[in-house]
């Protein structure tokens, strides 16, 4: 059974990631917003912006990877939604392949190309002087991280992705995870914040796997913040993956 689930998602993750190859726009206009708003806060609002450290870019970079992520998952639903109204799932269903290999195609396709624009920000950041003290054991734990955390958003993608009822439904919801980083510590430190608007950034997902991939990259003592932020990544995922599944057992029954 393990051999059928492993070989039917591995025949689904090529079709997919050929899709992907033919249009690499789609990674492409995922690693543009973010850099958009890497190049905008660093060279325009981060002159103005106290962050106490030395470089803002460096300061910034950990927010930038998370909206990357969030513009990035909408792609999943996207694509999902097209294969629903297509009928493909369907004629899935007609062959004998494991049901489960479908959405965990598409999950593993998203996380192909998250990682590939995650590359191409990286890249960028280093241009415009990003440098991390990070070594080997601190680049990995960091890479992990954000695994788990596209890995945990991709799966909520899928929900709106089975569900969505127009094309302009089934990316939209990826619009509130984008704005997210916005009120955390992604761009600006807490501290800064009205008590209401602090109290939430302070005590939301974001600001803690923020926190915890700011501090790996500058080789800093991370205590109890990585646990914090593991936490919230693989809540998220178990969460999201239980109720994707749910949904996709209701679609296709």
């Amino acid at each position: 059974m393990n051999r059928h689930f492993l070989g039917d998602t591995a025949v689904l993750l090529g079709r997919s990631l050929r899709h992907i190859a033919r249009s690499p726009d789609t990674i492409i206009t995922t690693a543009i917003m973010p850099i958009a708003f890497m190049l905008l806060f660093v060279y325009v609002f981060g002159g103005a912006i106290e962050t106490g450290s030395d470089s803002y870019v460096e300061y910034l970079l950990p927010g930038i990877l998370i909206i990357t992520i969030a513009s990035g998952i909408s792609y999943t639903a996207f694509r999902l939604f097209l294969d629903m109204k297509g009928g493909i799932f369907e004629r899935f269903q007609s062959m004998p392949i494991a049901r489960s290999s479908v959405l965990w195609a598409h999950v593993l396709t998203s996380l192909v190309a998250n990682l590939i624009s995650l590359v191409v920000v990286v890249l960028v950041a280093l241009i415009m002087g990003f440098r991390s003290a990070a070594g080997v054991l601190g680049w990995l734990a960091v890479a992990g991280i954000l695994v788990l955390f596209t890995l945990a958003l991709t799966w909520i993608a899928v929900i709106p992705g089975l569900t969505a009822k127009t094309l302009d439904g089934a990316s939209a919801f990826s619009y509130p995870l984008i704005f997210l980083p916005f009120v955390s510590s992604a761009f600006v430190p807490t501290e800064s914040m009205p008590g209401p608007v602090r109290a939430f950034a302070e005590h939301q997902p974001v600001t803690a796997i923020v926190n915890a991939i700011r501090d790996l990259f500058a080789q800093k003592p991370v205590g109890a913040g990585i646990w914090t932020a593991l936490a919230w990544c693989v809540g998220i995922l178990m969460v999201a993956y239980l109720f994707a599944n749910l949904t996709y057992r209701r679609k296709i029954s």
